[in-house]
């Protein structure tokens, strides 16, 4: 089971490839539903457990199915955000290598796209739980989720920190305490509470990795507010790492550019999306969650097992420092 694929469409500037969305595929509808939007819904749906390829001289992009060989073992991992987008690729690359169990932490309001990520994990053979939790409600939902994966399983050895929201504010003079709030509340709040809670849980040799942005570097004239929470992620992720070194737990974080995820046509509107899709990093197009979500397994493994406080960036070739 995977992700149906839809026609392939040209690229400007690139060869004709499969999933590769474009403004004839631009669907706001899902707008008024609110962030971060349903996956379910997406015209041009986003791929998680393909890698798009080229061979040799062929001048098209095919997707070809992730292969696990059992990285993740006996190993029972968190997923904040899960139910769609690069967290739902995540999860789902999981559970191809072979973890115990991936715990899914959504809202109530994404119950159609968790039940899909779960179905599409069990597929596997794993064990799915679904956690419906709004996390900007602060520690003690994060403390009920922790507690509910370490009564039914013990213990946790993967922690993706990845949900979040962002709101498109042209100007500082227009943001409002609400937005400010909320993006805070949802970007950055939850990786103390859900960290400070499962830590105890964590054996040595178990990985945290945190999602961060492109735009926690290079900046957001529109995206102020979560470029903020983003930022802040990087500095968080670089002192905890320090923090739990002695412990034999590992934190990284992942800065992703631009990823064809629900979340963008249910911040934007038709002109945004439009002009987003129209931004091409060096490899000439959009990525898609699983070239995002191969970091992360990258990360919570023992490939990169002398890597903590680090960073990586699958933004399609654009050059960050810091």
């Amino acid at each position: 089971m995977g992700d149906k694929q839809p026609q392939g469409m040209a690229t400007k500037g690139m060869p004709e490839g499969p999933e590769i969305p474009d403004k004839s595929q631009v669907d706001t509808s899902q707008k008024a539903g609110g962030q971060p939007g349903l996956q379910r819904d997406m015209q041009a749906q986003p791929v998680s457990d393909k890698l798009p390829t080229q061979h040799g001289d062929q001048d098209v992009l095919t997707l070809e199915a992730y292969k696990g060989v059992g990285k993740f073992r006996g190993k029972v991992a968190i997923v904040t955000g899960g139910d769609s987008g690069i967290g739902r690729s995540v999860a789902l690359l999981l559970a191809k290598e072979s973890a115990k169990a991936v715990a899914i932490v959504h809202l109530p309001k994404e119950q159609p796209d968790a039940d899909e990520a779960k179905k599409l994990i069990e597929a596997e053979g794993v064990e799915a739980m679904l956690i419906p939790a709004d996390l900007s409600e602060g520690e003690e939902a994060c403390r009920c989720i922790v507690e509910q994966v370490v009564q039914k399983h013990g213990q946790i050895n993967v922690l993706i920190n990845n949900a979040a929201i962002q709101y498109i504010v042209p100007s500082i003079t227009e943001t409002t305490p609400e937005i400010v709030e909320d993006t805070f509340k949802t970007n950055i709040f939850p990786l103390f509470y859900l960290t400070k809670h499962a830590v105890p849980h964590m054996p040595r040799g178990s990985a945290i990795v945190n999602s961060t942005s492109v735009t926690a570097y290079q900046g957001s004239k529109s995206l102020l507010e979560y470029s903020a929470t983003k930022g802040a992620i990087v500095a968080f992720t670089r002192s905890l790492a320090g923090q739990l070194a002695p412990q034999g737990i590992r934190v990284n974080g992942v800065a992703a550019g631009p990823i064809w995820t629900p979340l963008n046509p249910a911040s934007r509107d038709q002109e945004n999306l439009e002009g987003w899709l129209s931004k091409e990093p060096p490899l000439g197009r959009i990525g898609q969650p699983i070239e995002a979500a191969t970091s992360y397994l990258f990360l919570a493994g023992q490939e990169s097992s002398y890597m903590t406080g680090q960073v990586l960036h699958p933004n399609g070739g654009y050059v960050v420092n810091g």
